[in-house]
């Protein structure tokens, strides 16, 4: 049987995820030896895929892929798919923050989220690097949950025509033992004494209550990472995310007009009229010849002439 990059993310594990938008990712299958990167390496050192080029440079203006589903510093899904991952981005951020052969960056955006697991190094960086120098989030055409969270932290935020962005939150999959297993034994799971929160045990009162208390402390970081970036006030923010007048309707993915209007983006663009925009900006001007340039050019055509 086929395992898919589904089975690879187990539960209890916070993700920020738009999971509809995410399936098609969810439901590839595994490589052979992406599971296992280094059994793969013993048997065929030079096959593999080398991780692709973190971004790229031309012209002044530094392009960024954010891709697929996300994670804290899977090199394999880099290796194999080409997807970001949060160490990769925060050591990319770090470095063209500090170029001066980047007078600006993109991060082209195509993901539906993934895990809140280091996320926040990730943002940090993209705040960091949108001090010193323009960040653009281009939404091409993707920008869900952990993917917005990024996004939130640049300068702008540009959605091309068809984008979607939003899916702020957090949720998490879980379950409890409720009947004898497959080989005839019940299962429990015990953790010490002073460590319940471990395990919590979703079918008890006490373990949705630390459960709860998990999802709502990542969901208070995004909501205050996207306050801050795109200058939102908090009190102001649940609101503006929910489909209904109850502010607890949030989680909803936007097209660009809505995702504007309520803040989450700033403009519609082509990717073409984008970065035509931005090249023109970032692009070297043409330099002015020198005067000693000029003495040199005009006593050569002097000699020329006589």
């Amino acid at each position: 049987m086929t395992r898919t990059l589904a089975s690879l993310f187990g539960p209890l594990q916070p993700m920020a995820l738009a999971e509809d938008l995410a399936a098609p990712l969810l439901a590839l299958p595994i490589p052979d030896g992406a599971a296992d990167p280094a059994a793969a390496a013993a048997r065929a050192p030079a096959a593999g895929p080398s991780v692709p080029d973190r971004f790229t440079v031309s012209r002044g203006l530094a392009v960024v892929p954010v891709r697929g589903i996300l994670t804290p510093n899977m090199a394999q899904y880099e290796r194999w798919f080409g997807w970001a991952t949060y160490h990769g981005l925060a050591e990319t951020l770090d470095h063209l923050a500090a170029s001066e052969d980047a007078a600006a960056i993109v991060l082209e955006i195509d993901s539906p989220g993934g895990l809140v697991t280091g996320i926040e190094a990730a943002a940090e960086a993209i705040a960091a690097a949108a001090a010193v120098k323009p960040v653009h989030a281009l939404v091409s055409p993707l920008a869900a949950s952990a993917a917005y969270w990024l996004a939130s932290q640049a300068s702008e935020i540009v959605m091309t025509p068809g984008a979607v962005a939003g899916s702020i939150g957090v949720a998490l999959t879980t379950a409890a033992h409720v009947q004898p297993g497959a080989n005839g034994a019940q299962i429990f799971e015990m953790s010490s004494r002073h460590a319940r929160a471990k395990r919590p045990d979703a079918s008890t009162e006490a373990g949705r209550a630390e459960l709860q208390r998990s999802l709502d402390e990542a969901e208070a970081a995004f909501h205050a990472a996207v306050s801050a970036g795109r200058a939102i006030p908090a009190a102001e923010l649940a609101a503006r995310l929910s489909v209904t007048d109850d502010p607890q309707d949030g989680g909803a993915t936007f097209r660009a007009p809505e995702a504007i209007r309520r803040g989450l983006a700033d403009r519609t663009e082509t990717r073409a009229a984008f970065y035509e925009r931005l090249t023109a900006r970032t692009a070297p001007k043409p330099r002015s010849p020198s005067r000693a340039f000029a003495a040199r050019a005009a006593a050569a055509a002097a000699l020329a002439r006589s």
